[in-house]
């Protein structure tokens, strides 16, 4: 029998996240189930959510050591509240890892998977060790560290969803915020690839340097007093009528939005009441900045903003266009979907204090790789 250590959460009902580290065993209990030795993980914003959920970071308690290492923080009632479904559950976390499959149930396909390195998708990729159904592994080319594995999944396959959303929608351009983080990076490498224009918002000139570097043609800094000039100019360059927005809250979208139409209609003589007809979308898909979305309508009717998330539109794909994509995802995790880390740490360093304040900043172009036998 195979054992190891996983991270958990608990959320309490007197508004504490409590993290620690739980002693499991692991092994195969159905055919096509395979054990997975946890070799790299990373740590994304979305796996932060869950494991801190609304928690106070600035009030962390600490107590213990190593694997016996427990660390809480407060939540307020409010946030209590909205975490209903999940409080008094102990929770796993992680959504992605890569690793060795080192057991295997009796089917062929499993079997064939044995001594392989993998990627892996189905949450509790925080741990040593991992259960899980042979679908939810891909093979790896063989020498490839786990690390250029660990995060196949969610980044790449949201970059291209995105393409087959824009797509879908009849736009040949897109906007994209936050657009330097590692996303943003396959994005634009993704479009480059595929000779789609796309308009990059960044925050800072130091975050235009990375996009610079790779190969982006339109660049605009939001923290630039011409930050809506240069937009609007970009927009109209590209021809960009989508926008995926990692903020969520705040002015964003509706400052795209009103770029759109500024670019749509510059150069009309005629004055329409209901602005331009053309559709303008912003998609949501993050919330870097919690605070209430602010839309200020001066963009016409002929648009809308909606959430949009990976899981929904894989499956409104379908099962062939997602293997299709997993597939062109594995060829090319060196290249147009490699991903970079700021630093790598052990699975007990996850707790470390310091190392929490440093990777739940959640700052754009920063990951943290887990390596959970280190």
């Amino acid at each position: 029998m195979i054992s190891g250590i996983e991270l958990r959460s608990l959320l309490s009902e007197n508004g504490v996240v409590t993290l620690s580290f739980e002693e499991n065993s692991y092994a195969p209990v159905g055919a096509d189930e395979v054990v997975v030795r946890v070799e790299a993980t990373p740590l994304n914003p979305s796996d932060l959510r869950l494991l801190f959920g609304p928690a106070n970071i600035a009030e962390l308690q600490v107590a213990g050591s190593g694997p016996d290492r427990v660390v809480s923080a407060p939540v307020s009632p409010q946030a209590v509240k909205r975490s209903a479904a999940r409080l008094g559950r102990s929770m796993q976390a992680g959504n992605e890892g890569a690793g060795t499959v080192v057991a295997a149930g009796s089917s062929a396909e499993a079997q064939a998977l044995l001594g392989r390195s993998v990627s892996m998708i189905g949450g509790a990729m925080y741990a040593q060790y991992r259960v899980l159904d042979r679908r939810n592994c891909h093979a790896l080319p063989d020498g490839l560290d786990p690390a250029h594995g660990a995060s196949w999944f969610i980044n790449p396959m949201t970059a291209l969803a995105f393409l087959e959303t824009m797509h879908e929608g009849g736009h040949r351009a897109l906007v994209h915020t936050a657009a330097a983080s590692n996303l943003g990076q396959m994005l634009n490498r993704l479009c480059i690839e595929e000779g789609i224009d796309i308009v990059n918002v960044v925050r800072n000139e130091s975050q235009r340097a990375i996009l610079s570097a790779i190969g982006a043609r339109y660049v605009v800094d939001s923290s630039a007093e011409t930050f809506r000039a240069d937009l609007t100019d970009a927009i109209a360059s590209t021809g960009a009528t989508v926008a995926f927005d990692a903020t969520g809250g705040g002015t964003m979208a509706g400052t795209i939005l009103s770029c759109m139409e500024s670019a749509l209609t510059a150069g009309e003589t005629e004055y329409n009441l209901y602005g331009s007809y053309h559709p303008k979308q912003v998609y949501t898909y993050g919330s870097l900045d919690t605070s209430p979305t602010q839309i200020i309508r001066d963009f016409g009717f002929a648009w809308s903003l909606s959430g949009w998330l990976l899981w929904p539109t894989l499956v409104r794909l379908g099962a062939v266009k997602e293997q299709e994509l997993r597939e062109r995802v594995v060829r090319s995790l060196t290249t147009t979907f490699a991903s970079s880390y700021t630093n790598e740490i052990s699975l007990i360093d996850v707790l470390d204090p310091t190392y929490i304040r440093e990777y739940a900043a959640v700052k754009t172009g920063e990951k943290y790789l887990v390596r959970p036998q280190a």
